[in-house]
């Protein structure tokens, strides 16, 4: 489950069942995901940014008609996670423009405070205005003509660029997550030895972007490794997945479409000598009702009030749970491991989804009827990674 806001639609919080009074409350935020935690589902993520949401991606607007304004997505993480006892907590964070040691404990923090069941998605930025909040870095912004042209040598280097800067980030987050070894607390009273100092570790990180020494002032999470997401439209940012993360989320708009996209990522990660898992779900904005003409209504309606026909990098399916459930099916033949549903209105949608959907799946055998794990690891079926530097000084 993808949560943003009131929603994935931009009218969704004029809805009569939304709260916007209530989007910067801790109760609304605790709310969702007990919701989507009753529902049984692995995980949700939580949208997060460096500037101000707009309408269009590359540059703010100065609409006023829309929802404006975050909390920050690992806080809402941290808040909602001893309310909750199964459901993987994901928030985003913005990796140009952050440090990843500061980063790393924050997310290995979120691991304790779930008890295991903390990820990150990782996101890059070329935003101008998210760049001038920090004033470390220059940014050229990517024009109409260069979004048009995406195989054009000058752009497929700078998308390069940031791409890699955030692979590098990903191994500086590992690194310092296995800084120290699980064994390096002693805590025995008797001998006044808290800590075994040769199981903590300087990671020595020397890369392009960043200079890290190490070692991280969190021992290790409970997870060994948190899980690293990271989203994907093109083949760029599939190398990203394919190389560095346990969890992409990309954005098929047919079953062939998927076909190819899981294919290109298995091929990436063949090339990067890769064995471990990858898993590959599918993003869907869902609008659902009882019946598909109330759903496209629906949908019709909060165009209307929002001025614009909704628009996303994600398909839009707008029917019922049964038909949902036909087209997860379909598409998960595909090869795709798993799927991540961007609810259009909140709580409609969402709702919708853990009172309608998961029941229907449940009937036809294809999802779980109660958590089997206590990990976000363990549901997502990966293993604990062993610590690098463990296995070094062995």
């Amino acid at each position: 489950m993808a949560l943003d806001g009131a929603g994935w639609h931009p009218a969704a919080w004029r809805e009569a069942d939304a709260q916007p009074e209530a989007l910067l409350s801790p109760r609304y935020w605790t709310a969702l995901v007990q919701q989507a935690e009753r529902g049984l589902l692995d995980l949700v993520t939580f949208e997060d940014g460096l500037a101000l949401q707009s309408d269009t991606k590359f540059t703010a607007d100065v609409r006023t008609d829309r929802v404006r304004g975050l909390l920050d997505a690992v806080l809402i993480a941290a808040r909602v996670a001893p309310r909750t006892s199964h459901i993987g907590l994901v928030p985003t964070a913005v990796v140009t423009h952050t440090e990843p040691f500061h980063l790393s404990k924050a997310v290995a923090t979120l691991d304790y405070a779930s008890t295991g069941r903390a990820g990150i998605r990782v996101r890059v930025s070329s935003r101008v205005d998210e760049a001038a909040h920090f004033g470390r870095r220059h940014v050229v912004p990517f024009t109409a003509a260069d979004r048009a042209d995406l195989d054009n040598p000058v752009v497929q280097n700078r998308l390069t660029d940031y791409f890699d800067e955030a692979a590098e980030y990903v191994e500086v987050l590992r690194r310092l997550w296995d800084s120290w070894e699980d064994d390096a607390e002693i805590r025995d009273v008797a001998t006044g030895r808290f800590v075994d100092r040769d199981k903590l570790h300087y990671i020595d990180f020397e890369g392009h972007r960043f200079s890290v020494k190490g070692p991280s002032i969190t021992p290790r999470p409970p997870q060994g490794q948190p899980i690293v997401a990271a989203l994907g439209h093109a083949d760029i940012p599939y190398d990203l997945i394919a190389s560095s993360a346990d969890l992409g989320f990309v954005t098929p708009h047919s079953a062939q479409d998927a076909v190819e996209i899981v294919g290109a990522i298995r091929a990436k990660q063949a090339a990067a000598r890769r064995t471990d898992d990858v898993h590959v779900f599918a993003d869907l904005v869902v609008f659902l009702d009882n019946d598909p003409a109330t759903a496209r209504a629906r949908k019709e309606r909060l165009d209307e009030v929002a001025g614009d026909a909704y628009s996303s990098d994600a398909e839009i399916f707008v029917g019922t749970s049964i038909e949902l459930a036909d087209l997860l099916q379909e598409w998960q033949a595909s090869g795709l491991t798993g799927f991540r549903l961007r609810p259009g209105a909140i709580p409609h949608d969402l709702t919708a989804i853990t009172d309608s959907l998961v029941p229907e799946l449940q009937r036809r055998g294809a999802f779980r009827t109660a958590y089997e794990a206590d990990t976000l690891r363990g549901l997502l079926g990966l293993s604990r990674p062993a610590n690098r530097y463990a296995q070094e000084a062995s």
